[in-house]
């Protein structure tokens, strides 16, 4: 076994990446630790290297798009042996017994709280330590750089979709073309849905439709709200944005009972509460899911032949992945290929 491990840290809030060395960790009660294949790189990674959560602990090591295979079994682990190939998200696990444990809502646990590269190491690394209760079991047939996004932007989409009340045949938009959303449009068009891309500008048209979009929106020609109206009105929007005007200005194309589905970290946001009043409509937060909606994901997009499409770089070069995340320009999610 390596007595070393190569993580790339952030020293402090607002830092730049830095390579270091370190020990390689020995799992604890209920960890086991991961040998770390490939590790996404997600805009909620800025949390963690901007200091945007409070009692944020530094040194820390970001990533939560991890796909990897189990290296070593800490105490009291049960259910998993060594070699098995996991994956690990924004979900860092749950202790069970609680009561939103005990209710089915192991996300909102009572007694393990954070998430995975912000309260506690994540993969930006050749190892990682995992919650048991954190890991997801990954198909052998998945390619690691190809599948790591599908842990945080697949899952994410995927979930809000099968959580949104449409059912096959329902008109849902999906709202921004983008990291979630290519993957978003992917999984509405194979749940069945009647599935319409909405985006700025007429650039991405051609690539929604290659991906299962039947209809296509240009935010910036026309009313978004309208247009999805003049279809009968969507039963559930999906917004993947990252701008609350946009969203206000697509909320009003939900359709009789219909939801919004906010994925896409925006704020504060402004909606038409007697437009909902008529409509019988609902806006709704959509947290990204635990460790067995991840594996509903993988499983899915294994049938589906649904992938992510990525820029991949190699750990060393983490900084200069998250530049290019965070740009904007990347096409549509960047992964780092973790080498040994």
């Amino acid at each position: 076994m390596m007595s070393k491990m190569r993580a790339m840290i952030i020293p402090r809030a607002g830092a730049k990446l830095l390579m270091e060395e370190r020990d390689v960790p020995q799992p604890n009660r209920h960890d086991v630790r991961i040998r770390v294949r490939a590790c996404g790189v997600c805009h909620s990674d800025s949390v963690t290297v901007e200091g945007l959560m409070p009692g944020l602990v530094y040194p820390r090591i970001p990533g939560h798009e991890v796909i990897g295979s189990i290296e070593a079994l800490g105490p009291d682990v049960d259910g998993w042996k060594v070699g098995s190939r996991v994956g690990v998200g924004w979900f860092g696990g749950s202790c069970g017994y609680c009561g939103h444990c005990r209710r089915g809502d192991a996300f909102a646990c009572e007694n393990i709280h954070g998430a995975t590269g912000v309260s506690r190491d994540g993969g930006y690394a050749t190892h990682m330590l995992a919650l048991a209760s954190a890991l997801a079991h990954v198909p052998e047939s998945l390619d690691p750089v190809e599948s790591a996004p599908l842990l945080c932007a697949g899952i994410t989409t995927f979930n809000a979709l099968r959580n949104c009340g449409a059912r096959a045949g329902d008109v849902v938009a999906i709202h921004g073309v983008g990291g979630l959303g290519h993957l978003g449009i992917q999984f509405a068009a194979r749940q069945g849905f009647h599935t319409v891309a909405v985006n700025r500008g007429r650039d991405k048209e051609t690539l929604a439709r290659s991906l299962g979009a039947h209809d296509y929106i240009d935010s910036e020609a026309a009313d978004p709200a309208a247009a999805l109206q003049a279809m009968g009105g969507a039963k559930a929007i999906i917004a993947t944005v990252t701008s609350p005007e946009a969203m206000q200005a697509i909320s009003g194309g939900l359709g009789v009972n219909g939801t919004m589905m906010v994925i896409g970290a925006v704020g504060a946001l402004t909606v038409n509460s007697l437009d909902l009043l008529a409509k019988r409509a609902l806006v709704k937060g959509w947290y990204s899911g635990t460790a067995v909606d991840s594996e509903d994901t993988l499983e899915f997009s294994q049938l589906n032949g649904i992938a992510s499409m990525n820029e991949v770089f190699p750990l060393e070069q983490a900084q200069s992945a998250y530049d290019r995340m965070m740009s904007g320009k990347a096409r549509f999610r960047v992964v780092l290929k973790i080498d040994w």
